[in-house]
């Protein structure tokens, strides 16, 4: 059976540098970065969960979030700034007992609990597995001066969600060419719409109300009397 590692970024990816900071978004109260760390808890085969956060921001988030994280037995990492250190810095620390990797964006908080079962069940049979989403309008190619390229229907395209899922093997190999995922080989699964990415304040509110409309998870006993309090 596959076990998971799961490394949660809150480096913006790769060609959204300008969309940093919807990790620390609040959402109800809190930021998404905690939300997108319980999509992981009380799940069997997920053995270790790291936290990437940059240099700068890592006292911070030991005063805010280092009793939480500790609790629950998630490593808090320092990595860079962009999305390829963040991943890096996470590959060096990943658990031996772990078969595979599950990359997500801290960004990412509304994700179906029925998402993530599918991505696991893929590993099985899978080197790599993402999530996608319809592209719901045409798309335009344009130049560096914002002209007009090319004009591509929209059913010729999907989006590229996280988590993402590589094996062991294949996660060190991507990130020690510091190359993206290795969608030659991937497994597409088509995944909820309303995973949708924080890009800062604005989208507080139309990621809280998808929040509300994913289904819950089942509900599962405490493995202790702590966990109930834990967030």
């Amino acid at each position: 059976m596959p076990t998971f590692s799961v490394v949660i970024l809150t480096a913006a990816p790769s060609g959204q540098a300008g969309e940093a900071g919807g990790a620390f978004v609040k959402i109800d109260g809190r930021e998404a970065l905690l939300k997108s760390i319980e999509l992981f808890l009380n799940r069997d085969p997920v053995k270790q969960i790291q936290l990437v956060v940059q240099p700068d921001d890592l006292e911070e988030a030991k005063r805010k979030y280092g009793p939480h994280l500790s609790f629950s037995g998630v490593k808090l990492v320092s990595g860079g700034p962009r999305w390829a250190d963040q991943l890096k810095a996470a590959g060096a620390k990943i658990a031996e007992e772990a078969t595979h990797v599950v990359v997500h964006d801290a960004a990412r908080p509304a994700v179906p609990y029925s998402d993530i079962d599918a991505l696991f069940e893929a590993a099985e049979h899978n080197e790599v597995v993402a999530l996608t989403s319809p592209v719901r309008s045409p798309l335009i190619q344009i130049d560096d001066a914002g002209n007009a390229l090319h004009h591509w229907p929209a059913d010729e395209f999907v989006q590229l969600q996280t988590p993402q899922m590589l094996s062991k093997q294949q996660f060190q190999a991507t990130v020690g060419r510091g190359e993206p995922l290795p969608l030659s080989i991937a497994k597409l699964i088509k995944g909820s719409p309303l995973n949708e990415r924080i890009r800062g304040a604005g989208d507080a509110s139309q990621v809280r109300a998808m929040m509300n409309l994913l289904p819950k998870a089942k509900a599962k006993p405490l493995s202790n009397p702590f966990e109930e309090a834990q967030w």
